[in-house]
């Protein structure tokens, strides 16, 4: 089975989680660290960058996957993979440790719980009307 909008997603977002990835690796190289952030601010807000991106892109992309499966229309896959893309661009330039509540970081958040909302409740209407 082809899953051509969630691949569309998957690139994109794979592409920022490198990104992230690289930031963190290059700021690790910089301090010569292999493992934690020896109380180093920036390399903190860096991994926890990176961290946030793992801990919603996955199920949001299994989430998306599922859905496709079932024959959920476009416009719902479209509307959780753009609010995934542009919640994990907007996020990293709010997340700081001395701005808690950065509207981007707020923005970039709300975009991956909307995301998921949208994508269980498209599931539920496709499982309960089949």
């Amino acid at each position: 089975m082809n899953f051509p909008i969630t691949s569309l997603y998957a690139i994109a977002l794979a592409v920022i989680f490198l990104l992230l990835w690289f930031n963190v690796s290059k700021t690790r190289s910089a301090l010569s660290l292999s493992i934690g952030d020896a109380g180093n601010v920036d390399l903190h807000e860096r991994i926890r960058r990176h961290g946030n991106f793992v801990e919603w892109v996955p199920m949001i992309l299994i989430l998306m996957i599922l859905a496709e499966g079932q024959g959920v229309g476009p416009l719902w896959l479209h509307a959780a993979g753009g609010l995934t893309v542009a919640g994990r661009i907007a996020h990293p330039f709010g997340l700081r440790a001395n701005a808690p509540v950065h509207p981007l970081r707020i923005i970039g958040n709300s975009a991956c719980i909307l995301a998921t909302l949208t994508l269980t409740v498209a599931l539920a209407v496709a499982a309960y009307t089949r």
